[in-house]
């Protein structure tokens, strides 16, 4: 099934009428170091010298933050990003959250969240974490989780507009791209198609070509 689109170059086109909106709309990508790094680097200095955990507990529970990225970040994409409402503001909310990176794919503007919307975002899933963790072991959880996300979207960002030679890069690269212009039905997994894989919406293939 070929995914179409409606430009391929990097132009921000806009998608809110109000100015002031349209420009918090987008963001430069080194915002998300900016913010989250400290954010990263803060849990994990309350998890060693306010909580004084172990080693071995801070590594455990930052691994499976990561792991449970994973899933957030396959999940919101299959089940949230990739939901096509029948209303008029349905359709409106999903352009506006994942339809334009589809129409205009390389637009280097759009390609990480706002802080205005992955902040609140962040806030709600830290005091769920909370309520499953507890104060202390939040911490050495929420450093992993979130890193997950920094990753995610850094690579995100690299996919559409670097190319490395590293083989794991193309791998997700190539996995991405059949998303973009193969079949926007598959290949919801980013920087794993381990989920895809794992749960049937890894693309067709017959031998090694995608079908």
């Amino acid at each position: 099934m070929p995914c179409h689109f409606v430009h391929n170059k990097n132009i921000s086109p806009p998608i809110f009428e109000n100015k002031f909106f349209d420009y918090f709309s987008r963001v430069h990508f080194s915002i998300v170091l900016i913010v989250y790094v400290p954010v990263v680097c803060w849990f994990l200095y309350q998890s060693v010298y306010n909580y004084n955990l172990e080693f071995t507990i801070i590594i455990t529970l930052l691994l499976f933050g990561l792991f449970c990225w994973s899933i957030m970040e396959y999940t919101l994409h299959r089940f949230v990003f990739h939901y096509h409402p029948v209303s008029k503001a349905g359709k409106r909310i999903h352009f506006i959250l994942h339809g334009v990176h589809h129409d205009f794919p390389s637009d280097s503007r759009r390609l990480v969240m706002p802080p205005g919307a992955s902040i609140p975002l962040a806030v709600v899933i830290w005091y769920a974490c909370y309520g499953i963790f507890g104060s202390i072991y939040v911490a050495p959880f929420f450093s992993g989780f979130v890193t997950g996300y920094i990753i995610y979207d850094m690579s995100h960002y690299a996919v559409h507009h670097l190319n490395y030679k590293n083989k794991l890069f193309q791998t997700i690269k190539k996995h991405h791209m059949l998303h973009h212009y193969k079949d926007p039905k598959a290949g919801f997994g980013f920087t794993s198609k381990v989920w895809d894989q794992a749960f049937g919406t890894d693309f067709k293939r017959d031998g090694n070509k995608v079908i």
